[in-house]
């Protein structure tokens, strides 16, 4: 059942940049911490803990476990609680998996799931392993040069950030193979979300949003970080199917339409 539907407020979102977004609404519950889009599906975290999934208009609850962090994509929907435990959404719940603790994970692959430990390793479920309804136990450790404190995944890559606001960009198989190393993109993030198309958005710890230009087939990390001029400070962001969503520094939620 809907939770809330909240006010709509228009924001100024237009860019004086190549990169226009119109069509701005929020919803103003300043409560919100984390949001991902996904495979058409838009879910969010709130200060509570609460996990909801975008209906229409309206917020509903997404499961009966309090989580920090969740994620969807072509692996499903997953999070983390607290205490870093992992969860997949299984019919109509989170079910705990077991084996490693995450304490950010990202199902946006391809049918992978990759997860950022506590030490800032990062970990990477196959997706036949994603794909089971069993309890999972063994994930693979990809073997990285810096370590990640938040990381993205599309089919076209993987982009993450480090402790030192660093980015960076790899290309990891649904087998959970690394074909390339990772490697640094110019520029500083707190950080980083990429599209199931290949969009990447960055926000730095100014509140600044950023996207990536001059991604193509043959230079998947792109060339540029292109500014996206904003009337508020943003927090986090993501992208799907051309609307971008947006928490700000005060929790509330922006959709942009490109």
């Amino acid at each position: 059942s809907s939770l809330f539907s909240g006010a709509l407020k228009q924001l100024d979102c237009s860019s004086q940049s190549e990169t226009a977004l119109v069509g701005v609404v929020t919803w103003l519950q300043p409560i919100n911490t984390q949001i991902d889009a996904g495979q058409g599906m838009v879910v969010m975290t709130d200060k509570n803990s609460s996990a909801f999934f975008l209906s229409r208009s309206s917020w509903s609850k997404l499961g009966s476990v309090s989580l920090k962090h969740v994620s969807v994509g072509p692996a499903g929907i997953w999070g983390v609680d607290q205490q870093n435990e992992v969860y997949k959404f299984v019919a109509s719940d989170f079910v705990p998996t077991h084996g490693l603790e995450l304490k950010q994970v990202d199902a946006g692959g391809q049918g992978q799931v990759i997860g950022v430990a506590k030490s800032d390793r990062i970990h990477c479920l196959t997706a036949n392993k994603a794909s089971s309804i069993k309890e999972i136990m063994h994930w693979s450790t990809s073997s990285v040069t810096d370590l990640l404190i938040y990381i993205s995944c599309a089919p076209t890559g993987c982009w993450g950030v480090n402790a030192q606001q660093s980015i960076f960009f790899t290309q990891i198989s649904n087998s959970c193979v690394k074909p390339g190393i990772w490697n640094k993109v110019d520029g500083e993030a707190v950080n980083v979300e990429v599209g199931s198309d290949g969009n990447v958005f960055v926000v730095n710890r100014l509140g600044l949003l950023y996207e990536r230009t001059g991604i193509s087939d043959h230079v998947p990390q792109g060339t540029d970080w292109k500014k996206i001029e904003m009337s508020v400070k943003i927090k986090h962001a993501s992208y799907d199917l051309g609307y971008l969503w947006l928490v700000t520094e005060e929790g509330f939620i922006v959709k942009c339409t490109k």
